[in-house]
């Protein structure tokens, strides 16, 4: 299901606010690495904020979304402060591992891997 205008519109709000908030909250370097917000999905009650938030470089993701998740009620309470005015009442708030780069990453490693191989077998076949 397609999201609407209002979800598109809210989630992009939350977004440039829990980036900021992160930022204040010093919880966009943890572990070593860099936390960024990657996508923010909406439910269509507007009850529900999904946040996918992308790992560089973290030592321990599991560990560094335990910290999110531990400081939620100070995350929740910022952002009920910067955006009472836009919204009825504040999302609850969920955050998800975003694994996409992790992907990307991987079939970058693969295709170089193909190339190589591809690469060695034509010169075997040379020789």
């Amino acid at each position: 299901m397609e999201e609407g205008k209002r979800q598109k519109q809210i989630a992009g709000l939350l977004n440039e606010e829990m980036n900021l908030i992160f930022q204040r909250l010093g919880l966009n370097m943890i572990g070593g690495g860099m936390v960024s917000i990657s996508s923010v999905k909406v439910t269509p009650d507007l009850l529900e904020a999904r946040f996918y938030l992308s790992f560089f470089q973290v030592s321990d993701v599991k560990d560094a979304l335990k910290k999110i998740d531990e400081r939620h009620h100070e995350i929740k309470k910022e952002l009920a402060a910067k955006v009472r005015h836009q919204l009825r009442s504040i999302p609850v708030l969920k955050f998800f591992h975003d694994d996409t780069l992790d992907h990307v990453f991987k079939m970058e490693e693969l295709f170089k891997k193909i190339e190589e191989d591809k690469d060695n077998g034509q010169k075997k076949s040379k020789k």
